[in-house]
């Protein structure tokens, strides 16, 4: 099982880490506006990018949780191994630039997410 939960409630999109990983990642829900997501997507690379510097969290050589800046740039993420991930880029008007997580299916989260962008979007 995966560290995230994902889900779209509303025209809200909702992101919820589990189990121990809400500890490690000093969060307990992320609450975004789907308006406000500008992009998403599943990196097979992800895993491999600096993410900067981290405070709060957790930076494990397998298991990253928590918040991270770098250039300029606020990201979440919470994510384990070195495989691909959820990635969910926000607008300015978000606390976060960007979301990395792994979840269980990640095409599945993308075709979800981008359907319900559609659809809150009227297209």
């Amino acid at each position: 099982m995966s560290g995230n939960r994902v889900t779209i409630v509303g025209d809200q999109l909702v992101i919820e880490p589990v189990g121990f990983d809400r500890l490690w990642s000093f969060t307990r829900r992320i609450q975004i506006p789907l308006s406000h997501v500008t992009g998403v997507y599943f990196d097979p690379t992800v895993a491999g990018q600096p993410k900067g510097l981290r405070f709060p969290g957790l930076g494990l050589p397998h298991k990253v949780a928590g918040t991270f800046y770098r250039k300029g740039t606020r990201q979440f993420w919470n994510t384990v191994g070195r495989g691909g991930a959820l990635v969910i880029e926000l607008s300015a008007a978000e606390r976060f630039n960007r979301l990395v997580l792994s979840v269980d299916d990640p095409l599945e989260d993308v075709e979800a997410i981008d359907g319900a962008r559609q659809h809150s979007q009227g297209v």
